[in-house]
This record gives structure tokens, sequence and C-alpha cells, in this order.
């Protein structure tokens, strides 16, 4: 997300300033920057408040949240569409969860306009606040481990998220850290796909065989992974 609204921002001639945690990866932090947006980096807490607190008061203009703004999840759901054009009869989709906006709005799209599809969300072992939150029954704060997958994964389930995700979303899929290493893995080597962390999640979820056995499409939400991480992956590490 951040890159496109850095892209469209540079398009209309607007400054363009993008909220990251320390631990984003240099490639991610190289893109935004190239596009002509200035990053900001916060120790993973602080911004992890950004986004509870829906705005940084240091920063003046406009503030556009990741996961919650309506406008976003909108967005989002035309990578629905765009799968119903592809794969009418899909049975299952799953997809990557940061905080659901990505989820929730491809969910909202199939939902109005092929009700059968199931939506899952894919999530990491190490920090997977919507699977705690669906077993608690309301939102539910976790404890975050850092990983190589670090697009996803936050310290809790944003409370405007909850309704929306526990009503469009089938259920969450967590996955391991060696499935999701294995996964980006089989991308890379077999598909030519270079998927960061969080991206991978969908296919090491989907090979579980937990979102069906039918015709299951998994979202690869993203490429923003540093190329020593890359390498290590690929040589049978889990960093």
């Amino acid at each position: 997300m951040a890159q496109g609204l850095a892209w469209n921002a540079r398009r209309l001639g607007i400054p363009c300033t993008v909220i990251v945690p320390e631990t984003a990866p240099k490639t991610k932090l190289a893109a935004i920057e190239r596009l002509g947006a200035r990053t900001v980096k916060l120790p993973y807490a602080r911004w992890w408040r950004v986004l509870e607190d829906h705005g940084y008061p240091e920063i003046e203009g406009l503030f556009v949240h990741p996961v919650s703004d309506p406008a976003v999840i909108a967005g989002n759901g035309t990578i629905g569409l765009e799968i119903l054009e592809d794969l009418p009869d899909v049975d299952a989709v799953v997809v990557p969860f940061g905080g659901g906006g990505l989820s929730c709005g491809i969910a909202c799209a199939l939902r109005a306009s092929s009700p059968a599809t199931k939506t899952y969300a894919s999530e990491i072992e190490t920090a997977a606040p919507f699977s705690a939150s669906l077993a608690a029954g309301k939102p539910a704060s976790i404890r975050h481990t850092p990983s190589f997958v670090d697009g996803i994964g936050g310290k809790s389930m944003l409370p405007e998220m909850w309704p929306i995700a526990s009503t469009l979303l089938a259920g969450a899929l967590v996955v391991s850290l060696a499935d999701t290493a294995a996964a980006l893995r089989l991308l890379a080597e077999r598909n030519h796909v270079i998927a960061e962390g969080a991206g991978a999640t969908s296919v090491a979820a989907a090979l579980t065989g937990k979102a069906g056995i039918g015709k299951v499409v998994a979202v690869v939400s993203g490429g923003n992974i540093d190329p020593a991480t890359l390498a290590r992956i690929l040589d049978g590490e889990i960093p």
C-alpha cells in the first residue's frame, strides 16, 4: 500500500510521508523512497500505536490508515473482482492477514458477487491475532515475535476491524515459519515469483488443505524481501 500511495502522491505533486516500523526490509524502504516519499522509522511498539491511534501528531497532513480506511478496503475489493474474472467458480481464496484491510476488502467483493466462495485469512505462528480473537470471541492481544515474516502479524486485533473480519472471513489458517519458508522457495523455484514472507503464508496455508481441495486461490500480497534474507531461505535456512 505504501508504494501505491507514494506513486499517486508523486503523480499529483503532493508530498508523502510513510511511517514504517524499524523492522521493515531495506528493499521496501528503498522502493518507497524511489517513488518520492519520505519514510519515518519508529520502534515497532510505537509504530503499532500509530495504527491504534489513527494518527501520528508529529506529522501534519491527511492520515491514511493502511488497514481500516474505508477507501483502502474498497480498493482492495477490486482484487476479489479480478479473481472472479479469471476463475468464476473459485471455491476459496486465502489472503495474508496483517490487520484485515486486504482480506476483508477481497471478502466483501466475493461475498457480494460469489456468496459460495469462502475467504480465509493466513497468519504466521509467531503473530496470529485474528486466530486468537476468534478463539476468544472478541478482539485479542497477543505476544508478537519478530521473524522474516514482517509484513503481517500485529500485536492485537484492531477493534474496528473485528466486526468486519469475524463476519466476512471463514476462518484463520495459521502456518509455521518452516512451512512459510518452504512456500517461499516453491514460489521462487517453480513459479519464478519472488514473494516476501507475508505473501508466502497464503501459499503455505493453501498447501495444508485446510482451505479445501477445490479451486483455491492464494493471494501473494508482496515481494518486499531483502536479498540476503531471500538467499538464506533459498539455501534451506529459516532466518
